[in-house]
This record gives C-alpha cells, structure tokens and sequence, in this order.
C-alpha cells in the first residue's frame, strides 16, 4: 500500500494543476444559461487504490477541494463536492464490485478491471459529482431545468477528456 503514496501524491498534483491551468479557462457558455464546464479533477479521488479507507478519501478531497476553490474563487463547492464524492465511492465500487472481487492492492483503472467496469465506476461517480456540483452551485431546484442541462454537457465533456486521458497514458498505479 505505501508505493501508492507516492504516485498518488504526484497524481493530485498533476490534476490539480492541469484543472487549474487548463481547464478553468475552458468554459462554455451556450444562451448565458447553459455551461459547459470541464470538470477532470474527480479523477484524483477515484483512481486511489479501492480498500483505501473513506476517512482518507474524504480528508483528501477536502484539502484538494480547498485549493480548486481559492483558484475558482467559489466558496466551498469543490470541497463539498469532492467530499461527497469520496464519501459514495467505496458505495459504488462496493455495488459494481466484479464477480472474482478486489484485490487489496487493485487501482481502480482500465489497465488492472477493464474498460467495462472503468466505463461503469467512472459514468457512475462523474454524472453524481457534477449533480452536485451544479446543483450546490444554484443551491435552489427553481433552476432544476438550468441544473440538469449543464450535468448533461459536463459531464459528456468531462467524460470524453478522462477517457482519453486514461486511453492514453493507461496509468498503473
């Protein structure tokens, strides 16, 4: 489990920078009500090692979560967000757990459980984070309409990025 650390550690890094960088600057606006926002840095939480406990998980995703805010200038959406993500990702890697189970040690990637489940995990865990991104962010389901439109176009978005990024680079750890 402790060669996890390392690579882990420089994964939130390189995420956080290339979400920070990159991708804020890289929002849609379709009729000033639609936007289409590329949201990659879920992908930090959800490729940790699958036994590791929801108390790290969830400490992780509010340091990081933290740091995306004061870059945003948002006031705690991300860390909410990510909190609330790390906290039903051991739920849903429990619900679509394979029939020959989880090593201790398995990283939830394409490489070690295949672009099926990876597919499933990663459709799962991104349409429910950018739910609640967009529905924390509005914070009234008057805007229910506004809401669910911009979780459809983020997260295809955002979808299609991940997947290329894990098609290509196909990270081990």
């Amino acid at each position: 489990m402790n060669k996890y650390i390392f690579p882990n550690i420089i994964r939130i890094i390189v995420i956080f920078l290339v979400q920070v960088l990159i991708f804020k600057q890289m929002t849609f606006t379709v009729d000033n009500t639609i936007f289409v926002h590329f949201l990659i840095y879920p992908l930090a939480i959800l490729l940790f090692p699958v036994k590791t406990p929801r108390i790290i998980l969830m400490i992780t995703g509010f340091i990081m979560g933290l740091g995306l805010d004061l870059f945003y200038d948002s006031v705690g959406i991300h860390a909410a967000t990510l909190v609330f993500t790390a906290y039903i990702r051991n739920i849903v890697i429990a619900f679509i757990e394979p029939f020959d189970k989880y090593n201790v040690i398995d990283v939830p990637t394409i490489r070690n459980l295949g672009i099926g489940w990876f597919v499933s995990y990663l459709s799962i865990l991104l349409f429910i984070h950018i739910l609640v991104y967009f529905s924390i962010e509005a914070f009234s389901f008057v805007y229910f309409f506004e809401i669910f439109i911009n979780t459809i176009f983020s997260f295809i978005v955002s979808f299609i990025i991940i997947m290329l990024s894990q098609l290509i680079f196909r990270p081990k750890f």
